[in-house]
């Protein structure tokens, strides 16, 4: 199965904003993301990032840029992420001290996963928690 092997992730979920940059500075300040690579075009848009989450990782790029996926994208609304996190009340405390908009707080469900939602600066809708569902392939 490609993407299985060499601790790569095999699904990347793909983000495309207004201000790239904004949400890039966001996810990195306020929810510990760690910038990976960003390739920006001449005009300073951003053409492509990757950043990085634990052993997972999102990719993003700027609306408006042209290209298949851009114009593919184009009548998309906002979008869900779910982000396992080891301390999800810390992370929380990290996000509410950069001004992020928090949809829920830390909240234990029935299911045993501790998470809280948050919405990013373009409406995304963001979710971290202790919930890994074991995949058995």
């Amino acid at each position: 199965m490609a993407g299985s092997s060499g601790g790569r992730p095999s699904i990347y979920p793909t983000l495309l904003y207004t201000d790239a940059k904004a949400a890039i500075q966001q996810l990195t300040e306020a929810f510990g993301f760690t910038e990976l690579s960003v390739y920006e075009g001449e005009d300073g848009s951003v053409m492509h990032a990757e950043l990085t989450q634990g052993n997972g990782a999102v990719m993003v790029g700027s609306k408006g840029r042209g290209g298949l996926f851009d114009a593919a994208m184009k009548e998309t609304g906002t979008t869900g992420v779910y982000v396992v996190v080891d301390d999800v009340d810390a992370h929380h405390r990290r996000a509410v001290d950069h001004g992020v908009e928090i949809l829920m707080p830390p909240t234990d469900q029935d299911y045993g996963s501790r998470d809280y939602m948050a919405r990013d600066l373009e409406g995304n809708v963001w979710s971290f928690g202790t919930y890994t569902p074991e995949i058995t392939l």
